[in-house]
């Protein structure tokens, strides 16, 4: 059952509204994630900023993707499974094996295996990882800025997995059934 309800754009007012404009010119519709988002514009825009400067950093969107499959996995998030295996698929081109892996943490390439280790186990260990933890994907060729929008990635990542769990946001894109027991 739904929890908090999506907001209709069509029906939006003020800032909510000037943000699904926004984001329709983007993509073309307004997610129901972020049409539950918008009943807080701050939240919305909040959501949007953070996102949109990731998506300037280094790593790239195929990356980003990949982490955010095993953040939705660790944290159960069906709606942010499903949202970014249609994403992987549809706007990275991201073949069935590499979402697969990035869902299992199984294997893709030693760099990204590495990256995605490592922000499995900030999920896991809520962000209090080990020396040898951050070596590893230092030494997997990540500059400390890489492993700082790493961090990012899995922080922003963790927020929208909590906001649709909380929400029961209802999933708009192809479902894909959750594979792992949560991470806690």
């Amino acid at each position: 059952m739904i929890r908090l309800n999506a907001l209709n754009p069509d029906q939006a007012s003020g800032k909510a509204k000037e943000l699904f404009t926004a984001i329709n010119g983007k993509l073309g519709m307004v997610p129901n994630m972020m049409r539950t988002m918008g009943n807080s514009p701050a939240l919305l825009g909040g959501y949007l900023n953070f996102s949109g400067s990731l998506g300037e950093g280094t790593l790239g969107a195929k990356l980003g993707t990949l982490i955010a499959l095993t953040v939705a996995e660790a944290n159960q998030c069906q709606y942010c499974a499903s949202a970014h295996t249609f994403i992987g698929k549809n706007l990275n081109g991201l073949d069935d094996a590499r979402i697969e892996s990035a869902r299992t943490l199984g294997k893709i390439d030693p760099k990204t295996d590495a990256a995605l280790t490592f922000a499995h186990k900030l999920v896991e260990k809520r962000g209090h990882v080990s020396d040898t933890d951050v070596n590893a994907v230092l030494a997997a060729g990540f500059t400390q800025g890489e492993v700082g929008e790493i961090v990012g990635h899995v922080a922003l990542n963790t927020f929208t997995n909590y906001f649709n769990n909380t929400a029961n946001t209802e999933v708009d894109f192809p479902k894909v059934e959750l594979l792992e027991a949560a991470a806690v």
